[in-house]
């Protein structure tokens, strides 16, 4: 072949090889360049658990026992923030724009349900109201039939109020021939003879060790077929879509938080005081406990285990009272199965018969 050919024809190789060999060193040099260690992608830090925010509708009390022991002994499952709201007239609406959890009693929490906040209960502190009427025991007046004709100090409107007209109602005993005294629902006011009885929470019965007691009758509603949700947990609809596992783990927590303030007083009591050591005191607390005790850990029930047949009457409670109209159905406002997935993921959580006793 001429000389001049075979140069011809290595040119021609060399430039329909060029292209090829250039992009091999382009895809090596990338690769290359990927391996550096300044060319990696930086690396993102996992995103900041949040906390979830529990509000009482209350001042820091054994009332709330459960949720502050939970609290002070690390039970919870994430972190929470624990909010006392004792003077808070939406208490509900509030939980709700706050995406939390609240605890109140469980005539709050249906109105506002009615009212079309968004809210949902999950599961119960207080398993039946801590409603009862005191009487004097000098006074004789030992059953609803004694109050007919009576003076009866009470707090308008309250949920005290409410189930007190359903239970005289339920029992066929005239009302109106009851004398209801506002704002005179006092232990003082009862001393002082300014009323026959009055109606109250079972926590603010005095002390027996008190200076100046004076012996009582008391009348409870449950023991005259009123049975209605006390204290309820509840949730904003938000949180429980949004993040289940949350509320689930909660409730555990609680759950624990009341096993633990029952299992020994003298653990649970200190515990208590610490959150306000200038109001709260250890042997009123401990009385406080114990006279909650049968409404938290019922016999043969579970902890903030409550049932379907509670809240059909507390709601009939209230259309009787016209508190409010039913424009959200109890199966949409109470949710069951928060309860039903702990206590069969931790059956011996249950157990009965722990609580049968005092400590």
């Amino acid at each position: 072949m001429p000389q001049s050919q075979s140069r011809r024809r290595s040119r021609r190789q060399f430039r329909l090889c060029a292209p090829v060999g250039l992009a091999a060193v382009a895809v090596l040099g990338l690769a290359i360049l990927a391996l550096r260690p300044d060319s990696a992608p930086p690396r993102q830090s996992p995103a900041p658990i949040t906390a979830t925010s529990l509000f009482l509708d209350g001042p820091y009390s054994s009332r709330f026992a459960g949720e502050l022991t939970a609290v002070k002994q690390g039970l919870f499952a994430g972190p929470i923030n624990v909010r006392s709201q004792p003077n808070d007239v939406n208490f509900v609406e509030t939980v709700a724009r706050e995406h939390a959890i609240g605890v109140t009693s469980g005539q709050k929490f249906l109105l506002a349900a009615w009212r079309g906040v968004p809210v949902t209960a999950f599961a119960a502190s207080f398993l039946d109201t801590s409603v009862a009427i005191f009487t004097l025991e000098s006074s004789g007046l030992r059953r609803p039939a004694d109050l007919v004709g009576k003076r009866l100090g009470c707090s308008r409107g309250s949920e005290g109020d409410v189930i007190f007209d359903a239970m005289m109602a339920q029992l066929g005993l005239p009302r109106s021939q009851i004398t209801k005294v506002p704002d005179r629902d006092s232990f003082e006011a009862l001393r002082a003879g300014e009323v026959d009885a009055i109606l109250t929470t079972i926590e603010k019965e005095p002390d027996p060790s008190a200076a100046g007691y004076v012996r009582l009758n008391v009348i409870k509603p449950q023991e005259y077929g009123i049975h209605v949700p006390g204290l309820v947990y509840f949730a904003s609809n938000d949180l429980i879509h949004d993040r289940p596992s949350v509320i689930a783990d909660v409730l555990q927590g609680l759950i624990r938080g009341w096993q633990f303030a029952y299992t020994d007083y003298a653990r649970t009591v200190p515990v208590l005081v610490g959150f306000d050591p200038g109001k709260l005191k250890s042997e009123r607390v401990r009385f406080e406990l114990q006279q909650q005790r049968s409404l938290v850990l019922p016999t043969g029930g579970r902890i903030a285990d409550y049932d379907q047949s509670r809240w059909r009457t507390l709601r009939d409670i209230l259309l009787f009272a016209k508190l409010g109209e039913e424009e959200v159905p109890l199966a949409q406002a109470v949710n069951y199965q928060f309860l039903r997935d702990v206590y069969r993921r931790s059956p011996d959580q249950a157990a009965p018969g722990t609580w049968n006793g005092e400590n």
